[in-house]
């Protein structure tokens, strides 16, 4: 009988960790920043709040960082990586704030259109 170790260890070896493709995307396509940030706000606008917590996780360990991110937003380290956690529950105003030094430390600025 196979257990799950040892499927995990049968699995390719060009497997890459979803950081490192996120990061290769980041670096090589200057929008993919701006477009993963329209995703997280119609995420919160849809009420799906975990998907846009992650992904507002996964920009700041791949863009500025957490020390950069709470120098900014002036919310503690370990508050902002609680918050942008599974088991996070950030308030709105905190969502916004990140949301906010996430698009001026990254050159961008969003445009709320009605469709």
């Amino acid at each position: 009988m196979s257990t799950k170790a040892q499927k995990i260890d049968h699995l390719p070896a060009n497997t890459a960790p979803i950081q490192d493709l996120l990061q290769d995307r980041i670096q090589g396509e200057p929008g993919f920043v701006g477009d993963l940030l329209k995703e997280v706000v119609e995420c919160l606008l849809q009420n799906d709040v975990i998907p846009a917590q992650l992904l507002l996780r996964d920009i700041t360990n791949c863009t500025i960082g957490f020390p950069a991110l709470a120098r900014e937003t002036g919310v503690m380290e370990k508050s902002l990586m609680r918050m942008l956690s599974v088991k996070g529950n950030p308030q709105a105003k905190n969502l916004f704030a990140i949301i906010d030094a996430l698009q001026r430390l990254n050159g961008l600025q969003l445009e709320v259109r009605a469709v």
